[in-house]
């Protein structure tokens, strides 16, 4: 039964414009998210929760083969990241900052999850909520391509997230970002506010971590904020979630995944 959690319609945003080299050569001819496990894309697994936990309205940011995307999925609205080969992940998201006066959940296109990781992330009130995988340390047990120096990795004080950042020793770790994010319409202006401000003074310089702005991972804006003194929430989920972005991952989630709530 699906799982009617908020009175307004709440929109997804799928970020999913980059080809994903890590994942060849099954993203030789294909979308990352095309990739299948258990008989299912992680598109699909993803849209499933999704729907699952009441989100209907789908805003799909595509670069690489995004035309095949259309084809499949007449029913998103797209967004296109035409640089998507020159720009990172917080530039996709902002490929869709004109829906975003209204509240929305984000999320990485290369992530499986249970619609509870959704429903979580969702009922907390707060207007900026990170989902957080609080056993992301067992995933990594057998992950070695992508060693848990690579993950996005969070630490709290409370309710509120202190930290997103790769460079947080594992050990002090809280968390992992799991791409996941609820934003409500205060939440959303914060995040454009920070864009827009970052934007005017970073574009084409170093920001942060990145070599310049326009590639920049959306867990760098997230950051600023947070030094910012803007407040986000955690809404934990023990698992359920999955990474794929290595051909590793993907034998792991093909041999390992559940999907279920």
């Amino acid at each position: 039964m699906p799982l009617l959690l908020q009175a307004r319609p709440m929109r997804a945003i799928i970020i999913a414009a980059g080809r994903g080299r890590r994942l060849m050569p099954t993203t030789a001819d294909a979308p990352k998210c095309y990739a299948e496990v258990k008989g299912k894309r992680l598109l699909d697994w993803g849209l499933a929760a999704l729907a699952e936990a009441g989100i209907h309205d789908i805003c799909f940011i595509g670069g690489y083969l995004i035309d095949r995307v259309r084809a499949d999925y007449p029913q998103f609205t797209f967004r296109h990241n035409a640089d998507w080969e020159n720009n990172n992940i917080l530039a996709s998201l902002m490929c869709a900052q004109d829906l975003m006066d209204q509240p929305f959940l984000c999320t990485y296109s290369d992530v499986l999850f249970t619609s509870d990781v959704v429903a979580r992330t969702l009922t907390d009130p707060a207007d900026i909520v990170l989902s957080v995988d609080t056993n992301w340390l067992e995933r990594y047990q057998d992950r070695h391509n992508h060693p848990p120096s690579d993950a996005e990795k969070v630490t709290v004080a409370g309710d509120r997230v202190t930290r997103v950042h790769r460079g947080i020793d594992p050990a002090a770790a809280y968390g992992e970002f799991t791409g996941i994010a609820k934003f409500t319409g205060a939440g959303a202006a914060r995040l454009l506010e920070h864009y827009r401000r970052c934007r005017a003074l970073y574009a084409g310089k170093p920001f942060r971590e990145a070599a310049v702005f326009e590639k920049a991972y959306l867990i760098l804006l997230l950051q600023e904020m947070i030094e910012a003194g803007v407040p986000m929430a955690h809404a934990d989920t023990p698992g359920n979630y999955i990474e794929v972005d290595t051909q590793e991952d993907y034998e792991l989630a093909r041999r390992n995944w559940q999907g279920i709530p």
